[in-house]
């Protein structure tokens, strides 16, 4: 396992459009995902330890911000090939057993993870109603680390900013996470 860091925030950088299949055997699009007051698009994946340390708050986060206009989406970019615990199968279980509120989708081609510049999983892009860039950050300083649990909730707090405002704040720390499993060029090989 890689741990990597995100990028900053290259704020106003207007959200790609996709169509990938989510684990309720729909379709989605970006307009689809978008909430009135912004969407948060994350990147995920099911046998990521860092995700799994952060999933009940990300859960909490995801339906605070779904009240206050703001939407989620989560993509899974991995090569499940080489990671069949990330199959859009175990996809769908751990859907249905976290009862994810936000539509969970398979980036079988990796083609969004790559438009989109994620690096990590997890992978937080926060946008205002325009589609525009305004967050990309980490949930919370607790990382990997369950036994925290006062640690400000930054993403929330960036987010409630951008459904108040339209803006993020200008100071935000990267998220850190495990590698996106990229699949291996054939003509490489």
């Amino acid at each position: 396992m890689v741990a990597l860091t995100t990028p900053v925030c290259d704020f106003g950088k207007k959200a790609i459009n996709f169509k990938l299949l989510g684990v309720d055997n729909r379709f989605w699009t970006l307009q689809d995902c978008m909430g009135n007051k912004g969407l948060l698009v994350m990147f995920i994946s099911n046998h990521c330890p860092y995700v799994k340390a952060v999933q009940s708050r990300l859960i909490r986060d995801t339906y605070e911000l779904k009240l206050l206009g703001i939407n989620t989406v989560a993509i899974m970019p991995n090569d499940t090939i080489e990671y069949p615990d990330d199959s859009f199968e175990n996809m769908q279980i751990i859907s249905t057993a976290n009862n994810y509120s936000f539509p969970y989708l398979f980036d079988e081609t990796q083609a969004v993870a790559h438009e989109y510049g994620a690096v990590c999983t997890p992978d937080f892009f926060g946008y205002n109603s325009h589609f525009e860039l305004q967050y990309r950050g980490r949930l919370d300083a607790t990382g990997r680390n369950i036994e925290i649990t006062d640690s400000p909730r930054e993403l929330f707090e960036a987010m409630k900013l951008v459904a108040e405002t339209g803006q993020g704040p200008k100071d935000q720390t990267p998220s850190i996470g495990c590698s996106i499993k990229w699949k291996k060029d054939p003509e490489t090989n």
